[in-house]
């Protein structure tokens, strides 16, 4: 495969994640019907082992599940969760040394957690023209930190070993996802699902420094960059958005609800513009995902003027902002009926082919 060039996608359409089909492969052949340009590998949700704080954490010291994904936490109280918390860590430098590798590791992502992944795979083999781009995603570091628990009830994030776990294995896995993907294309790209980072700074999170917050992400980050991919962020609320765009991160697309948070985003407008001058690339999510009647209401011309108006809020050309833009829904549709998902993977294509023109 070529090296990565420079990013340069051109207002070209792309998606979140998740889709509520129960069929993997009717899921994959929807994507590559709307994508063609960057498509993606589809998370299901309505498998529960597919879902936010379950589809990546396999393998990971001390964790308990039922059967069915529905129950999760760390047992550190366990007999054998020292062991296993140290098998953890030698696998883990044998594939930072090369002794082993990842596809071989308990961080390779199993076709039991991510079919999509392995069918996306197969589907984009030989596809002629081949896409411009392909896209996988993970939930992020800060999420799982704040999501999962201990048995007691407290935040891995508290636990000094389970932070070190969670985030090293989120980084291989991300690697792994981006090993994969560049099998396939000269470009790949990994989101991390950051949702939790809507909450940070807020009274329930409070000791979480925002230095120790972006030298969880950044962690994540260089494994991807290791991997030969590019490192995108996704939040699906608003945030602190100047601690996703400082340099010190080196993140390559930052992701967000521009449908529902375009105006606060834009208040860290020179900060935004120095991300883009890095060579950045907005994902704007500019379709509707969380309310029926505004998917249903949505059309291509009043979500391009939305795109427009952040234009000339940044002072850009059109070209500026074209050439460092993607197209995006501003979250997943793995909630939405399978109607409503389609009309929003369609008003995708068509804003950004509006945009384009």
């Amino acid at each position: 495969m070529a090296p990565l060039d420079n990013f340069r996608p051109g207002a070209m359409a792309t998606l979140i994640g998740s889709l509520p089909h129960r069929d993997h492969e009717t899921a994959q052949d929807l994507v590559l019907k709307y994508m063609e340009d960057c498509p993606i590998w589809v998370q299901l949700p309505k498998y529960p082992k597919e879902r936010l704080l379950t589809q990546f954490v396999e393998g990971f010291p001390g964790l308990v599940e039922d059967e069915e994904g529905g129950s999760i936490y760390f047992d550190t109280n366990s007999p054998t969760f020292e062991q296993d918390f140290l098998a953890f860590f030698e696998e883990y430098l044998a594939v930072k040394e090369g002794a082993k590798a990842i596809e071989d590791s308990i961080f390779a992502i199993s076709k039991e957690r991510a079919p999509g992944l392995f069918i996306f795979l197969k589907k984009v083999e030989g596809l002629n023209p081949p896409p411009y781009a392909l896209k996988g995603q993970i939930t992020g570091p800060f999420t799982l930190l704040t999501g999962l628990k201990e048995k007691d009830g407290r935040l891995t994030y508290y636990n000094p070993q389970l932070k070190e776990a969670i985030v090293q294995g989120v980084g291989l896995k991300a690697a792994f996802q981006a090993k994969k993907l560049r099998e396939r294309a000269d470009r790949a790209i990994v989101f991390l699902d950051e949702p939790a980072l809507a909450g940070f700074g807020s009274s329930t999170m409070v000791g979480m420094k925002r230095e120790e917050v972006q030298k969880d992400l950044k962690s994540v980050i260089d494994e991807v960059h290791q991997a030969d991919a590019l490192c995108g962020i996704h939040v699906c609320a608003n945030t602190e958005w100047s601690l996703l765009l400082d340099p010190v991160l080196e993140l390559d697309i930052i992701s967000f609800d521009a449908f529902g948070y375009l105006d606060r985003f834009l208040i860290f407008k020179d900060e935004i513009l120095g991300f883009l001058e890095r060579g950045g690339v907005i994902a704007w999510g500019l379709v509707p995902t969380q309310r029926e009647d505004d998917i249903v209401d949505a059309s291509v011309e009043d979500l391009a003027n939305r795109f427009f108006e952040a234009q000339k809020a940044l002072g850009l050309t059109r070209e500026e902002i074209v050439r460092s833009s993607l197209i995006t829904p501003s979250c997943g549709t793995g909630l939405l009926s399978e109607e409503l998902a389609e009309r929003v993977l369609d008003l995708t294509k068509g804003l950004s082919e509006h945009i384009r023109m």
